[in-house]
């Protein structure tokens, strides 16, 4: 809507002579509408015609690349969609007739002399509006603050559109009046002012950036949209891999609350005996109890909360015994009474002590590495403690379930291992290990089986990337596109007064290049700095679809 809008205005602009003429010729402004209104009608039916024609044909073709995309079979057979059809007609009809009625308005309000004139009627100096300025700092601040000091993924989800919001507001203010600003600080810098390029261009500037700068705000706000979507969801769809690993740990994973010595034996004998009907080694064992409570961090103390499913702000704490963590990573650690090691994914934990639930443990050894699988940022921030003994444990999860309830009120076993065969194989024993395991509580999940699941989600947001970064693109650029149209029209006889004053060819040549590359390159400079800003909150989202390679 704001792109049609934007390309309307600009061919009224160029035909407001055209206009004029007709009006002195002794046409009404009846007439004019009526013109106005057989013309819209005429280029809507192209439309309609071209686009429904153009739009059943490149659908068919959009959905064979998200198939493509999604790693699915391809059905034969061409469908259309009549109610597509329909929201499609009536969506732009709509449209149309906005435009009609704002290019009649405009027909309608201006005097048959400034439609003669055209484009030609000069600017008033646009005056610096300080509102908008403070306004401008403000949510482009706001934003950037929200952006850079979010930690929680989950807060992440949470601010990051309000984020966008100010920065939009931001941004629109920042082009509209911020700018207006700067050139004018510029304007009274004698020193730089007063040079032949910076005179022209300056204050060419100061008069066009009234009109500009919504045009040069759409351009920074769509380049920023092109640059977060392509790269946010290239890098989901690439990194399928490591999103796979960071989701399940080994290729196959068995979680269960049984951690009995009993559970552990008949799990391993049925894992063994079915790998060995299917020819296949395990490798990269892993067999850990884990206890887990949440709770909220203040400095070297987590306080207990109940908790109601929603995990937001709460840091999440599991407990392994020293013994598991040395047979699992291969180590020879030892702890006496309340020491403890600690792992933070994010290698935050700086603390000499750890105090939770009236208990204070002394903090021997802050660790660098932890079990492969278990070692990565996670939608909330982790610490992995390593205690003395089991005992340890059950007394911290059973006071736990008193005050966070049910949520913080197990102990899991896992046990996982690597295979060195193809998807078909570990989907196979993921088969026979379900089929096995399905009497106990265990819960049995695989990687090769749930990948394509993974490519539906992830190929399907791919997908909306490419489409939706084209569309912004394609619209970045006609946006440019008739905004170098339109000043090249405005300029040609100003610059060409210019010349009969004196200026050289060569220096009219400089100015416009001089203008052309700050109207170009400042909107794209702005959103790389927005991008700069929003990495943080971006890569917590990212976490929050378990990529945490950045």
């Amino acid at each position: 809507i704001i792109f049609l809008f934007y390309t309307n205005s600009f061919l009224i602009k160029q035909r407001k002579k055209e206009f004029g003429l007709f009006n002195i010729l002794g046409m009404e402004k009846k007439h004019l509408s009526r013109i106005i209104m057989y013309e819209t009608l005429y280029v809507a039916i192209i439309s309609f015609i071209a686009g429904i024609c153009g739009g059943i044909l490149l659908n068919k073709l959009m959905f064979l690349l998200l198939l493509k995309i999604l790693n699915f079979q391809v059905p034969m057979g061409f469908f259309v969609s009549v109610k597509g059809i329909i929201v499609t007609l009536i969506l732009f009809s709509m449209i149309f007739l906005l435009t009609l009625l704002n290019t009649m308005r405009q027909i309608h309000l201006t005097k048959p002399i400034e439609l003669l004139k055209g484009g030609q009627t000069g600017e008033k100096e646009p005056k610096t509006k300080w509102i908008l300025v403070i306004l401008g700092l403000l949510s482009l601040g706001g934003g950037y603050y929200i952006a850079v000091t979010t930690k929680d993924p989950l807060d992440a989800l949470m601010y990051f559109f309000f984020a966008v919001i100010l920065v939009i507001i931001g941004t629109y203010c920042l082009f509209t009046a911020v700018s207006i600003a700067f050139l004018k600080a510029l304007r009274k810098n004698k020193n730089y002012y007063y040079k032949t390029k910076h005179f022209v261009s300056v204050s060419g500037m100061i008069y066009r950036m009234k009109q500009n700068a919504v045009g040069l705000a759409n351009i920074c706000i769509l380049s920023t949209m092109v640059l977060v979507i392509i790269s946010t969801t290239v890098s989901l769809y690439i990194g399928m891999e490591d999103v796979l690993r960071n989701r399940y740990p080994r290729n196959i994973m068995i979680s269960s609350r049984d951690c009995s010595s009993e559970y552990r034996d008949e799990t391993r004998k049925t894992i063994d005996e079915i790998l060995e009907k299917h020819n296949l080694t395990a490798e990269n064992l892993l067999d850990i109890d884990m206890g887990a409570i949440f709770a909220r961090r203040d400095g070297s103390t987590f306080k207990m909360e109940q908790i109601d499913g929603d995990l937001t702000g709460f840091t999440g704490l599991y407990f392994v015994t020293v013994s598991d963590y040395n047979q699992n990573m291969n180590k020879d650690a030892a702890l006496k009474g309340n020491e403890i090691l600690i792992y933070s994914p994010e290698g935050d934990y700086e603390e000499e002590k750890l105090n939770i639930l009236d208990r204070s443990f002394t903090v021997k050894e802050n660790l660098e590495t932890f079990i492969d699988g278990f070692d990565k940022p996670d939608i909330i921030n982790n610490y992995y403690v390593i205690v003395k003994d089991r005992d340890i444990i059950e007394e911290i999860t059973g006071s736990a379930a008193k005050t966070g309830g049910e949520w913080n009120n197990y102990i899991k076993n896992y046990i996982g291992f690597d295979l060195d065969g193809k998807d078909a194989d570990a989907i196979a024993v993921y088969n026979d290990i379900s089929s096995e395991l399905r009497e106990s509580d265990s819960i049995i999940e695989s990687a090769a089986a749930n990948k394509e699941n993974f490519y539906s989600l992830y190929g399907g947001l791919f997908f909306l990337g490419i489409f939706l970064g084209i569309l912004f693109m394609m619209a970045t650029i006609l946006i440019i596109y008739y905004k170098q149209i339109s000043e090249g029209y405005e300029d040609r006889e100003r610059f060409a007064i210019m010349q009969k004053v004196g200026m050289s060819q060569e220096e009219i040549k400089k100015t416009i290049h001089s203008q052309v590359l700050t109207v170009f390159f400042l909107p794209l400079v702005t959103a790389v700095i927005h991008i700069a800003f929003a990495f943080p909150v971006i890569t917590k989202l990212l976490a929050v679809f378990n990529l945490t390679n950045k």
